[in-house]
């Protein structure tokens, strides 16, 4: 499979169109065509400030789509990925009734049923059939909504982008259901090398069966767009053959796919055209319009979605995804991006790509801003605007553009981007979102920077964090600060520990770049990048600060996490479950922690966490007798193994400070400063991760969590 020359640029397109896409339609998720003609009119431009709704959402169309795809890298990119792993894969990262699914129950919500089909064994395609759980529910919209990513990391092969969709539709759903997926995973497979809507079509209805409705549903749609060119006269033809009345459900694929394919249809190729029947149409909005918007934007790429508004200014890039791994909840359009294109590559046999040497913030791709945004204080107000642009960059191509205007004393410029859940996002309905910070204490940030030749005169520059302090008030904390006078450059490193201290805190909330002057500063200041490296070095426990962001920055994968008497009580009543903390990025390190076992099973902590299946845990366990006694390293990968076990007098009610540490390959175990395991483990897989505490059937208590660089000295 051969790349297109341009395959980064198009994946971003594709993404942006699904975001875009998504977060004009939801605020309007379920309305029919009547009701948004009476309130809104035709649906042109965001409406979320219409309604008093906030425009950047976690969604289940956005968070499905790109964590089920993580299948791939975590089966080592394997192009005969099975339904069976991507099974597996929801199970890693889903955590039940709380993150990416709409939970409605069995039976009601067919993702809900399907999850409930894998958590009992039942392997796909069974756990998704028509013959297990009925044809109403089978055949609901799910796997098409969660379906752009397969053809994304197929480009230029539409039927192997269906038989992915087929594979990873069949975990949830059946039938028509599934044709659906087929269909639009190989138009948008194939829109990557051809630009004609009636082509792609032409070859996407070749791989679905022609007695199907999704079929025949088509052909009526083109027919009907031969002779009548009003697209609302279509759609009266659509709701009375095929609407929701016709088919049962919540929300059911027929009637919704026709309106992808009649906005195609009609949308004269234009980005905005096309979201707007979507959107005005009704119906299943949100993830119609996140359908169309991925197609069109890998079609026509980032120019047809710049061709008409600014869609792209308001979003800035930024998404959430909020799953078990909640380091990459956090995230942004660029990134995303580059994780499909790296699994695309793999799957063409091409080495992964990593701009600017993996930095976090690189803002190679046209227009991009990893979600960095002006502050609008009372000082900030006005001072800077912002821009991608070419040039200015040491290993790249782009930069990222801060416009100054009269900065003064008094009047700085500041520029940040999230690292943790954002203030106005602490309460998402719907989707909750669940996330733990993207840099910590203990890490080193590195930036690039510099200033136009044509400048006023110099400019004071620092970077610098939020964090949440008392009654989760945000404060800063600056790292050191440097003067750029016009046409220099400057590298900036700052080791957080100064200003951040390993002591409890709260989570960091942002990371930015802030511009100051005490003359009239007005030109232009250039971010080449910005990124982090290292372990963090923390104590990760209740703040004297007090507050509550600093429990939400736990992903939170047990039955009761609660507050009373300790930091961390943590409940379960039945299997295994974890409270996670960090990100993927940490690999070696150790992670220690005081355990008090009361009424349980098994009990510890855990490194490298990969989500609720993929992690390396020390646990106390009671033997096989059922009584207690035992200590075990457990590797788990989908089903666990015992790396090493040794025999150890814990008791209920006492405790005990696990210490785990991870070093490439070399797992280190100790209880009570005493070492019980040095294990070598020849697999890589686990090769990076999160912490996590573990509980397994009963009640554990802990007071605090250490994380640290192997080699630091425990504090008490």
């Amino acid at each position: 499979m051969s790349l297109p020359i341009d395959y980064s640029e198009r994946v971003y397109a594709g993404v942006l169109g699904k975001i875009i896409g998504v977060y004009l339609g939801r605020p309007i998720e379920g309305w029919n065509y009547d009701h948004i003609m009476r309130e809104l009119g035709e649906v042109w431009y965001y409406v979320h400030d219409k309604l008093g709704k906030p425009l950047i959402v976690t969604d289940d169309d956005i968070s499905g789509t790109f964590t089920f795809l993580r299948a791939f890298p975590d089966n080592g990119n394997c192009r005969d990925l099975t339904a069976a792993q991507i099974g597996q894969t929801w199970m890693n990262y889903l955590i039940e009734e709380r993150t990416v699914l709409w939970w409605g129950g069995l039976g009601n919500s067919t993702e809900h049923t399907a999850y409930l089909r894998l958590k009992e064994g039942i392997e796909p395609p069974r756990s998704g059939s028509i013959e297990l759980n009925g044809k109403v529910v089978a055949e609901q919209i799910g796997a098409q909504i969660f379906i752009d990513g397969w053809a994304m990391v197929a480009p230029g092969d539409p039927e192997y982008a269906a038989d992915l969709a087929r594979r990873a539709a069949s975990v949830s759903h059946d039938g028509e259901a599934i044709y659906a997926a087929q269909v639009l995973a190989a138009m948008e497979a194939q829109a990557f090398v051809e630009t004609d809507i009636e082509k792609l079509i032409d070859t996407a209805v070749t791989l679905v069966p022609s007695d199907s409705v999704v079929y025949q549903m088509i052909a009526d749609l083109r027919e009907w767009h031969s002779v009548e060119p009003d697209w609302q006269q279509a759609r009266e033809r659509l709701e009375a053959l095929y609407g929701y009345e016709k088919y049962g459900g919540n929300c059911h694929t027929v009637p919704n796919h026709g309106v992808i394919i009649m906005s195609l249809l009609y949308c004269r190729d234009n980005f905005q055209r096309s979201l707007m029947i979507a959107n005005t149409c009704g119906w299943d909005t949100d993830c119609n319009s996140g359908n169309v918007g991925c197609l069109m934007g890998i079609k026509n790429s980032l120019a047809g979605i710049d061709a008409g508004p600014d869609w792209r200014g308001p979003v800035a890039d930024r998404m959430y995804l909020p799953t078990s791994d909640g380091g990459r909840a956090i995230t942004d359009a660029v990134r995303e991006s580059f994780h499909i294109v790296n699994i695309g590559r793999a799957l063409a046999g091409q080495s992964p790509v990593q701009p600017k040497g993996g930095a976090r913030f690189h803002f190679e791709l046209s227009g991009s801003l990893h979600g960095f945004q002006p502050e609008e204080s009372v000082e900030t107000s006005g001072t800077v605007t912002i821009g991608n642009v070419r040039g200015h960059s040491v290993s790249g191509e782009r930069s990222l553009e801060l416009r100054l205007c009269g900065l003064a004393p008094g009047r700085v410029a500041r520029v940040a981007t999230a690292t943790f859940t954002p203030p106005n996002a602490k309460n998402q309905h719907n989707y909750h979102l669940i996330a733990s910070p993207t840099i910590y204490s203990g890490q080193t940030v590195q930036a690039r920077l510099e200033a136009d030749k044509k400048n006023r005169g110099e400019v004071v520059v620092r970077l610098y964090v939020r964090i949440f302090g008392a009654d989760d008030n945000l404060i800063k904390s600056y790292g050191p600060q440097s003067v750029l006078n016009p046409g220099s450059e400057i590298e900036l490193e700052w080791f957080l520990g100064e200003g951040c201290p390993v002591e409890p805190t709260g989570p960091i909330a942002e990371i930015g770049i802030e511009v100051c002057s005490d003359q009239h500063g007005d030109g232009s200041v250039y971010l080449d990048y910005l990124t982090w490296s290292g372990e963090p070095d923390i104590i990760l426990t209740c703040p004297e600060t007090g507050g509550g962001m600093w429990r939400k920055a736990w992903v939170d994968a047990v039955d009761s996490f609660m507050g009373r008497g300790e930091p961390f009580r943590l409940i379960q009543n039945s299997g295994i479950g974890l409270l996670i903390h960090g990100a993927r990025e940490w690999s070696d390190y150790r992670v220690s922690a005081d355990i008090t076992p009361h009424l349980v099973k098994a009990v510890g902590i855990a490194a490298r966490v990969q989500g609720l299946r993929r992690f390396y845990a020390l646990m106390f366990c009671r033997d096989a007798a059922g009584g207690q006694g035992m200590v075990r390293l457990i590797k788990m990968l989908g089903s666990s193994s015992v790396l090493a076990e040794a025999k150890w007098p814990w008791v209920l009610g006492g405790t005990y400070d696990l210490s785990l540490e991870v070093v490439g390959t070399n797992l280190h175990a100790s209880v009570d400063g005493q070492t019980v395991f040095d294990v070598t483990d020849s697999d890589s897989t686990l090769s990076g991760g999160a912490v996590a505490l573990v509980c397994e059937e009963g009640r554990t208590s802990t007071h605090a969590v250490r994380v640290c660089p192997v080699g630091t000295k425990t504090q008490d």
